[in-house]
């Protein structure tokens, strides 16, 4: 009882500090996890259980494929392609849960939503729209979908084996549980397309360069025989780029100012933008684009170990009174200037031809290692490393993509689990030179990991002291012996237990009292069987019940109470929705 109360105890004070304080949610749950430990209620076998995890590796296993879906350019290739150019928020958010459910009906939403957070967050970038209107339904879109079919998510291949192992009753075929699967994600999702506005919050994920005033001068090439020659302005992506613009073309010494969004691009044509850092970093990336000048091919390094580092010119530096390209930059530094910022002043020559001054800004491509060398130099006031801005190795998304395929069918069909697929695509990925060796940790989000194995403990605590029968018994007197109730309560235990540990583990945990039950009343057990499978999967409500939950965390900048504005009322929707239409589609 002593241990009951205590776990208890810690799983309130869990909860009160994530929705409460704003300490880090690693932070809370590492502490939980040490007071569960030291007190004896989690053996140490079990509290470390979870970072030996199967499902905490494979989300591990899977930030470096996506890491190489990211640097070869395949995730904005997915994020122009299935999300499209939408107007307003609105249409933003049907168009991508759409998009990422019926995705998501047929691959493990897990992996999904990895690959799909970056592309989401470059999209909502470049639309100018608050990641955090899209990032949580980007996860319980990928939860829509994951319910219409067997191999959606893994709770139902869970259930369908208990089905096979503990009862007299056939495993579920793939599309067994589409009836009432598809009506909760249509429904689902048109809830929170309907009330994202007032329900999902409206903060930036993390303070952005954005907010820099700062305007950088750079020139373009239009790559011959690229993907971009003989498309207009618009089409090829550059009309409305965020926080930039296209001053002019440059074509065959003719200079085409105030660019019509249809002028056509050609081979050759010089492009010259004005833009705050981000936004030069983003012009990088653009496959089709390249410096319009010839110095980078001279760098000695090759370019997947470049970065993009910004420097002040000091009244001390030699380069002062003289043209970029007189000073001999990539001489001295070895290093190209790819752009140049002048407290807002518009320049009107060519990069090479820009004649540095004191204060002068510039973005230079160079190996990260110039950061560290030049910090104490006389020539430069300040030297700042520009996060994730090394190109993108275009020539190797043909393999990144092939990479994907793989690990989705082998996964998907069963012939792998998708952790020994997670593990050959990212082994797959560094081979093929998808990502670089020399960075493969950094790919990694070890805070978000550090979540997903605490909570499998805290799970566990509940399980070990027995609280979680005391609740599911209690809960369970309830329903008085009326098989209607009785699904509506064996709904809730479920539904509750999911955000409180696992979606696997609650299912696991709830199914043997859920057959004890019917068995009881001598009534047919799959109506039981199907609302255990969706409300387990069906988890809206807290970061930690269900883990594409937590991964979008960060990326949209959301505090731990912001799943109980939207995720309460979308619980208790699907939980209605579910108990109503499940009798009438498999009778007691």
């Amino acid at each position: 009882m002593l241990a009951m109360l205590l776990t208890f105890s810690v799983v309130l004070a869990v909860f009160l500090c994530l929705a409460l304080t704003r300490i880090s949610a690693e932070v809370v749950m590492m502490a939980a996890l040490a007071i569960l430990f030291l007190s004896g209620v989690l053996p140490l076998k079990e509290a470390l259980a979870g970072f030996s995890n199967e499902g905490m590796m494979t989300v591990a296993v899977l930030y470096l494929v996506v890491a190489g879906l990211k640097e070869t350019g395949v995730v904005g290739w997915i994020g122009a392609s299935v999300l499209g150019r939408p107007k307003n928020p609105l249409l933003a958010q049907s168009r991508m849960m759409l998009s990422v459910a019926g995705l998501s009906a047929f691959m493990n939403n897990t992996p999904l939503v990895a690959m799909m957070i970056p592309a989401v967050s470059d999209w909502a970038k470049k639309q100018a729209i608050n990641p955090s209107k899209l990032m949580l339904p980007l996860s319980y879109a990928a939860i829509f979908g994951g319910t219409c079919t067997l191999i959606g998510t893994s709770t139902n291949l869970v259930v369908s084996g208990m089905l096979i192992s503990q009862t007299n009753l056939p495993a579920l075929k793939m599309f067994d549980i589409a009836p009432i699967g598809i009506p909760c994600a249509l429904i689902g999702i048109t809830f929170v397309i309907v009330t994202g506005r007032w329900l999902l919050p409206d903060r930036q994920a993390s303070l952005s360069r954005f907010d820099d005033l700062r305007n950088y001068y750079t020139e373009m090439l239009v790559e011959p025989h690229g993907p971009l020659v003989g498309k207009t302005v618009e089409k090829a992506g550059l009309r409305h780029l965020p926080n930039t613009f296209l001053a002019e073309i440059e074509r065959q010494e003719q200079i085409i100012s105030a660019v019509s969004p249809q002028e056509i691009l050609r081979a050759g044509d010089i492009l010259r933008f004005v833009g705050v850092v981000d936004s030069i970093v983003d012009l990088r990336k653009i496959r089709g684009l390249e410096p319009a000048h010839d110095q980078i091919s001279k760098l000695d390094s090759p370019s997947f170990q470049r970065s993009l580092i910004e420097v002040v010119v000091s009244p001390s530096s030699p380069l002062i009174g003289k043209s970029i390209r007189e000073g001999r930059f990539r001489s001295l530094y070895q290093a190209v200037v790819i752009a140049v910022a002048r407290n807002g002043e518009r320049l009107k020559q060519k990069i090479g031809d820009v004649v540095l001054k004191a204060g002068d800004t510039l973005l230079v491509e160079t190996l990260p290692s110039f950061a560290e060398q030049q910090k104490n130099s006389n020539d430069f006031y300040l030297v700042s490393l520009i996060e994730e801005s090394t190109p993108l190795r275009h020539n190797r998304a043909p393999y990144a993509l092939i990479i994907l395929l793989s690990m989705i069918v082998l996964a998907s069909f069963n012939m792998l689990t998708m952790f020994q697929a997670a593990v050959v695509a990212a082994v797959l990925m560094v081979l093929v030179g998808a990502i670089g060796t020399h960075k493969v940790l950094r790919y990694i989000d070890w805070s978000v990991l550090v979540v997903i194995a605490t909570s499998f403990a805290l799970g566990k605590a509940l399980e070990l002291s027995g609280g979680a029968q005391f609740l599911a018994q209690i809960l369970n007197n309830l329903a008085g012996g009326n098989p209607w109730l009785s699904l509506v309560v064996i709904y809730g235990i479920t539904m509750v237990f999911t955000e409180l540990i696992t979606n696997n583990a609650a299912a696991a945990l709830i199914f043997p009292l859920a057959y004890a039950t019917s068995e009881q009343l001598g009534v047919n057990f799959m109506p039981f069987a199907i609302a255990i499978m969706m409300a387990a999967s069906a988890s809206f409500a807290t970061p930690i019940g269900y883990q594409t939950n937590l991964m979008v965390m960060g990326p949209g900048g959301y505090r731990f109470n912001d799943y109980f504005r939207m995720g309460i009322p979308l619980n208790l929707l699907m939980w209605a929705v579910t108990v109503t239409l499940v009798p009438f589609i498999w009778h007691f």
